[in-house]
């Protein structure tokens, strides 16, 4: 089956509960919760504006361990873009991230040219800080990535993190905002308006 070409692939790394699927999911549903439940992976999708016509934002949020090596290395050769999360509570979250940078660099070489953004999660527990944002900073610096700080739980930034993650594309337009063109809810909406519904 030939490759979609629509498709604009981003994988989430990180260790377990640093709030990978937190981000994803407030992202794409805007909802949180306080519970905890480990991923194996999960895909979500949401439409994007792509070279000024419409694709699909197809992120993947993998699992927080190191179980399953060969779904590591396949969402790494498919992905387009990556989000690599720690928690600004938890130092051994950000070590965790080292050798999967590592093996980004080793699939894709040239990290540069590809859209990479590291992420210090829950902001929102400053007084549990173990992680100084200028380290997270110093260390997007020495991976040429980008950085952001970000609360699932409060809604910060999850949207900036996305849109900037897009933003470091350059090989192609992707933008959140879908240009002029309404969404699928809002033409269901007017679809519906107007209509009776007999239960």
């Amino acid at each position: 089956m030939p490759e979609q070409s629509n498709d604009y692939r981003v994988v989430v790394f990180g260790a377990g509960g640093v709030g990978k699927s937190s981000l994803v999911l407030r992202f794409v549903k805007g909802t949180f919760r306080e519970s905890y439940i480990p991923t194996i992976e999960d895909t979500y999708r949401q439409v994007i504006s792509c070279d000024k016509s419409i694709c699909t934002l197809q992120i993947t949020d993998t699992t927080g361990s190191h179980q399953f090596p060969a779904m590591q290395r396949l969402s790494i050769s498919k992905g387009h873009a990556f989000i690599l999360v720690y928690s600004i509570t938890s130092r051994q979250s950000l070590e965790e991230l080292k050798p999967i940078y590592e093996q980004i660099y080793q699939i894709k070489g040239d990290v540069e040219s590809i859209p990479i953004m590291l992420v210090g999660n829950k902001n929102d527990e400053n007084q549990n800080r173990e992680v100084d944002s200028s380290e997270g900073e110093a260390m997007a610096k020495k991976w040429k990535c980008a950085f952001m700080e970000t609360s699932a739980k409060l809604n910060h930034n999850v949207k900036e993190l996305f849109q900037e993650l897009l933003n470091l594309e350059k090989r192609r337009t992707v933008s959140l905002q879908i240009d002029g063109k309404k969404s699928k809810q809002q033409k269901r909406k007017e679809k519906l308006k107007g209509k009776c519904v007999v239960m």
